[in-house]
């Protein structure tokens, strides 16, 4: 996809060092002190679950602007199947771009072309207030719950759309997260030695 300013195409190996730092600059101190997002990228690509197809920068000028990936999943249902579906991300656009439209047109392209791969939806944990604007709703509306979290819990965070109108009609059960975006911290402090320094911070708002 290209724009007056701004292409989107598929990642290549020789992207893989400025999209680990634009990720890493996208995530800086939102969630925790520091970030382990550019890590959790890093490993992703080489799990069997991860849909090289839809793994997508945003390139503007010459640079790297925005990043989105996906990954193979599956919801166990009630009823004893499983249900194949993806999920997505990290997807970040670079801190001096976000609230400009650009993430949204990376996320409606990435959506879009996972569709036309034959996906029937997409689950993960997001903010509704920008998500919603895609299409997303709140997976507990499609009977769909978040693995390990208690019933009476708040799963505000966790959305679904479907790609394929229909897809999840009639499932009930519970959304597994790819055992690959869990990593070690030791692993990410290592990781993170090899890119330039900078300052973690406790902010309001952080969720670790």
């Amino acid at each position: 996809m290209s724009s007056d300013n701004f292409i989107i195409r598929n990642e290549t190996k020789e992207d893989y060092r400025e999209v680990e730092n634009l990720v890493r600059e996208a995530f800086w101190n939102v969630y925790r002190p520091g970030c382990s997002e550019h890590y959790v990228i890093h490993t992703l690509r080489d799990d069997p679950d991860f849909v090289k197809e839809l793994d997508f920068v945003m390139q503007q000028n010459g640079r790297l602007i925005g990043q989105n990936m996906f990954m193979k999943t599956v919801i166990n249902s009630d009823d004893g199947k499983t249900v194949p579906v993806l999920t997505m991300g990290p997807i970040g656009i670079t801190p001096e771009l976000k609230r400009k439209g650009y993430g949204k047109k990376l996320l409606d392209y990435s959506l879009e072309k996972a569709r036309e791969m034959g996906f029937g939806a997409v689950l993960f944990e997001g903010n509704i207030d920008f998500y919603g604007k895609s299409g997303f709703s709140y997976a507990s509306g499609f009977g769909i719950r978040y693995h390990d979290l208690p019933e009476d819990a708040d799963a505000s965070f966790f959305l679904c759309k479907e790609l394929i109108p229909g897809y999840l009609d009639g499932i009930t059960g519970v959304y597994q997260t790819p055992q690959g975006y869990y990593v070690d911290d030791a692993d990410v402090e290592e990781f993170d030695k090899s890119f330039p320094e900078k300052e973690k911070l406790v902010l309001p708002g952080q969720l670790f």
